[in-house]
């Protein structure tokens, strides 16, 4: 490797020393390393509850828990796993660590302001484990909230519906970040045309972020007012309107989905070009893909609510609108496989975590379709089809594409490479026991097992015991994962700037990156960011 195997970058690199160095920096990538550390840890912890949910149903009764724990236990799974894992794991964590490397700057628009919403972070996730081992228990909801359940169960709604609002406003403040920082911070050569889509899908996803995020806030500030004072804003007894929360919780939820799933497709169109040795085909198709996702995502909320009832008009407008987002997304979708086309393709574990992204999301998508259109949607709605669809998008897309970026951009801001075979074990156990668990799952949602219910007939018994034991090799792949990336962190081989041959910005700086990134000369951006012509993969 070139640099000195005794640099260590912006690891060491602080005023102050100590924790000290790390809970009051105002660095990019220490907030993001710190946003990476809380979200793999409450990964970690949503996953567990997945697995209790999954043992509970490998046979009809009770098995582990009953169904009050049930209710409390798939609830906390929801919230942690959508409010502290999937919405910020790529923009937050990834976001802070490689956007201003990736446009020039040597840092974000607001520095403080960035550690303000990790510390809204922290306090969101400490909110939220309150809400579940004080005053009346967890609560057991749904991570939907919705009412009149909401409003009229016992449990510790309040908190962590409190929770929820602080890690909403967590996100508010990085959208804005990333959005100034976009606008105000390239470097000079650096215009619209040469950003990498990681940026774009960045950028997209900041205006979603600042624009309905509010809107969560607001309906959750409502049921806490509805709780305590009991002012019927949701009580049809008191002149209220229930269907009114479901109205404003989707106008932010459903955006909330493309807050996920369009960072994740930016990771993708950083990991397919570097390892397939070609400019990502179709630029600006993709990069405008991702604002047409963010602007027509937007308006497609009253799809979750056909069976809540509306007009015929209604449902025909809603289901067409839902049926427009899939244009941007199968452009994306083509323009990777185009991308791999006579491609010399490298099967590294990020390509590998890429490629599933691809497959798993195409899945997904299709099974959205099916839930766009009314008629199919009506025998589909609350059966675990809508679980497992939701989960092909949600884990085998953002999931997999936040691995994708564990492998991918970790040497970088680590100096030390991992195990290449024992991540390609790990990826094949993720990937088989992915699918067997959520493909099962809409398999019997399909048969019309109703999703949130702790018990079933015996009917559906043989496909959640499949399911159940694809959890098992999930659970086995992620566990070999993590542990082989922790070891590549503390004690793999050090790799050089560029261990993969890349070509934007971030691999042209030592690994692990200096403090302000660039040393004392800003750079001058004269290329695209796919233009692979003179770069070779360093050594490791």
């Amino acid at each position: 490797m070139s640099e000195s195997t005794s640099y260590t970058g912006f690891w060491q690199e602080s005023p102050r020393p100590g924790i000290l160095g790390w809970l009051l920096s105002t660095d990019h990538k220490r907030i993001g390393i710190m946003y990476l550390i809380c979200i793999t840890t409450m990964f970690v912890v949503g996953a567990c509850l997945g697995l209790a949910i999954r043992l509970e149903l490998i046979a009809p009764g009770p098995t582990i828990m009953g169904p009050q724990t049930y209710n409390a236990t798939f609830t906390v799974h929801g919230i942690i796993m959508i409010f502290m894992f999937i919405i910020p794991s790529v923009p937050a964590a990834f976001g802070n660590l490689v956007l201003p490397i990736h446009i020039g700057a040597r840092d974000v628009s607001f520095p403080k302001v960035n550690l303000l919403s990790w510390y809204c972070y922290v306090t969101g996730a400490v909110l939220a484990l309150f809400a579940i081992f004080s005053g009346s228990g967890a609560p057991d909801t749904g991570w939907t909230f919705y009412v009149p359940f909401s409003t009229q169960t016992t449990t510790n709604v309040n908190l962590a519906a409190l929770a929820a609002f602080m890690l909403g406003f967590s996100s508010i403040l990085t959208g804005i970040n990333f959005v100034t920082t976009i606008h105000r911070l390239r470097a000079e050569g650096m215009t619209w045309g040469r950003l990498p889509l990681f940026v774009w899908t960045l950028y997209a996803t900041a205006w979603i972020q600042v624009l309905a995020t509010p809107m969560l806030g607001i309906t959750l500030l409502l049921v806490i007012l509805e709780r305590t004072f009991g002012a019927g804003l949701f009580d049809a007894a008191r002149g209220g309107d229930p269907i009114l929360f479901q109205h404003l919780f989707w106008i932010y939820s459903h955006p909330a989905v493309y807050i996920m799933i369009l960072p994740g497709m930016g990771v993708i169109s950083e990991v397919i070009p570097t390892f397939a040795r070609k400019p990502l085909f179709g630029y600006w198709a993709m990069a405008l893909s991702s604002l047409a996702i963010a602007f027509a995502g937007s308006l497609v909320w009253a799809h979750h609510m056909y069976a809540s009832g509306m007009s015929d008009l209604a449902i025909l407008i809603f289901s067409f609108l839902t049926f427009i987002v899939a244009i941007p997304s199968a452009i994306k979708v083509f323009n990777w496989v185009t991308t791999l086309y006579k491609g010399s393709i490298q099967m590294a574990p990020p390509m590998l975590y890429a490629l599933s992204f691809i497959f798993n999301f195409s899945i997904g998508g299709l099974g959205g379709l099916a839930l766009g259109a009314a008629a199919s949607d009506i025998h589909l709605h609350d059966t675990t089809f809508v679980v497992g669809h939701f989960h092909y998008t949600m884990f085998g897309g953002l999931g997999f594409a936040f691995f994708a970026a564990l492998h991918y951009w970790l040497p970088k801001f680590t100096g030390r490479m991992y195990q290449h075979k024992p991540a390609m074990l790990a990826w094949g156990l993720i990937f088989i026991g992915f699918n067997i668990t959520y493909m099962t799952m809409q398999a019997v949602g399909i048969q019309g097992m109703p999703r949130r219910y702790y018990d079933y007939i015996p009917e559906f018994t043989t496909l959640n015991q499949v399911s159940t034991f694809g959890s098992w090799l999930l659970a086995a792949g992620l566990l070999m994962m993590f542990v082989n990336l922790w070891f590549g962190c503390r004690a793999g081989e050090r790799v050089g700037k560029n261990p993969w041959g890349a070509a934007t910005l971030e691999w042209q700086i030592p690994s692990p990156p200096p403090l302000e990134n660039f040393g004392e000369e800003d750079p001058v951006v004269t290329q695209g960011p796919y233009d692979f012509k003179g770069v070779v993969a360093d050594e490791y």
